[in-house]
């Protein structure tokens, strides 16, 4: 239980960072001297980092919701 946890917090937190270098890379947040800021390549690194965080955060409800066998 512990464990599914700890791997829905990981994908919370890396669907996070990946929305956040999506938004920096189209130039909505972020500091303007930041390399991601107004950077196309860093949409794209955006949404694949956000993908990847969501199949984690799937991954970790799916062990969560597992139950024992018995």
């Amino acid at each position: 239980m512990k464990l599914g946890i700890l791997v829905i917090l990981t994908g919370v937190v890396v669907m996070i960072s990946g929305i956040v270098f999506y938004l920096q890379g189209n130039s909505i947040v972020g500091p303007t001297y930041s390399f991601m800021y107004s950077n196309p390549k860093w949409i794209v690194n955006g949404q694949l980092i956000a993908i990847g965080g969501i199949l984690i955060l799937v991954a970790g409800l799916g062990i969560s919701l597992r139950r024992p066998r018995s």
